[in-house]
């Protein structure tokens, strides 16, 4: 070979992208499996983004993304298995996930220790704080969205006594707290029955709550098809009452379990209105690309995974993962598809890694949101 294609093979050689390798540790299996679906496509459409423009750039290096998937099965010991082999095997230093509560938890230890950024959808309040400055959550949860959520459900529906299943765990130990004390503020009563996560027939703690007088089921704090069949199983037993979930999108997932004359009238808390052009834009990639309708939790991962490599390209840097932190955290009115968007939550984590984004309350009409109500933390209308 001559000096010339020596020379040229080399620079071909050196133009090429590096790596950039994303752990996504979400539940792609049993009840939570959309939300960790809608995590894991977002995740890949992000990439995608970047990828197809030659691939992201960051300190004068190109990296092309890969997102690896490993499916925690919404179980703790799981999701440290999937973080040790994605840490310590792949050598990933940024994880989307994890779903749940009890997996951010376990896995935490490990990611904090070695400096891996984790974008969670986990609920618990004990997933962010100051000993834990790797750790973001790109999506609103319960503290966020359900005082003026519930304010709205009570006074709108006339709600008395408000019955409520959740699992018996961390997450659903949490959800039920922060729900129980948001009906009492809005005037309400809420009863509470726990089961064991892999429970499938709630006629019997229904029945119970129903013999308690109950006006009003409230479904936040269970996944999807958990949702669709607490709904369905009430309609069966006679449950005429309103129910509502005001927290996790899952929508469609609940028609698809129980039907759309049992879900009718449902009100539910929506994360996006699809009126907004880019939101829109964004639902019809996502359909077009997988044949699948979205689950409300991936715009926020979207928006969540390009902020992410925002941060990179203001660090200036991939491996130094505590830079990309504090440029992450010092994102400001992020234009995404949701709107602008802001990092919060100092006041009530200690740390402001919680996103701050509009929200809505929906009515189920032939299987369809309807929206009826805009949000903040500060009220519904």
């Amino acid at each position: 070979m001559s000096a010339l294609g020596l020379g040229a093979l080399m620079a071909v050689g050196s133009a090429q992208a590096e790596t950039l390798k994303i752990g996504a540790l979400v539940t792609l299996s049993g009840p939570g499996a959309s939300w960790g679906q809608g995590m894991l496509r977002a995740a890949e459409l992000a990439a995608e983004d970047v990828n197809k423009d030659g691939g992201l750039t960051v300190g004068g290096k190109t990296y092309r993304v890969e997102i690896i998937p490993v499916d925690d099965a919404y179980k703790a010991n799981e999701a440290v298995t999937g973080a040790n082999r994605l840490v310590y095997e792949d050598k990933v230093k940024y994880i989307v996930g994890t779903v749940g509560s009890a997996p951010i938890l376990a896995i935490q230890p490990i990611t904090e220790k070695e400096g891996v950024i984790t974008l969670t959808l986990g609920f618990t309040s004990k997933a962010l704080s100051p000993e834990k400055p790797y750790t973001f959550r790109p999506n609103l949860t319960t503290a966020e969205i359900s005082q003026a959520q519930i304010d709205w459900v009570v006074k709108s529906q006339g709600l008395k006594t408000v019955g409520a299943l959740f699992p018996n765990d961390e997450t659903g130990q949490q959800i039920a707290k922060d729900v129980a004390a948001a009906y009492e503020k809005a005037g309400a009563k809420m009863v509470a029955e726990f089961f064991e996560r892999d429970r499938v027939d709630f006629m019997p703690l229904l029945t119970r709550l129903m013999g308690a007088g109950i006006d009003g089921i409230e479904l936040d704090g269970n996944s999807p098809t958990t949702a669709g069949q607490i709904v369905q199983q009430a309609r069966d037993i006679g449950f005429d009452g309103v129910i509502a979930r005001t927290g996790g999108p899952a929508t469609q997932e609940i028609v698809n379990v129980a039907g759309k004359e049992a879900t009718e009238g449902l009100l539910v808390h929506s994360g996006v209105d699809p009126s907004i052009p880019s939101l829109k834009a964004y639902i019809d990639r996502y359909e077009h690309t997988y044949g699948d309708t979205m689950n409300g939790f991936s715009p926020y991962f979207y928006d969540g995974v390009s902020m992410l490599f925002q941060a990179m390209r203001e660090a200036g840097t991939v491996e130094d993962t505590a830079a990309v932190r504090d440029a992450l955290a010092a994102t400001k009115d992020f234009k995404g598809v949701l709107g602008t968007l802001n990092w919060t939550g100092k006041g009530a984590y200690g740390i402001a890694h919680q996103i701050d984004a509009p929200f809505y309350v929906a009515k189920v009409v032939d299987g369809q949101e309807q929206i009826v109500a805009t949000c903040s933390p500060k009220g519904c209308k």
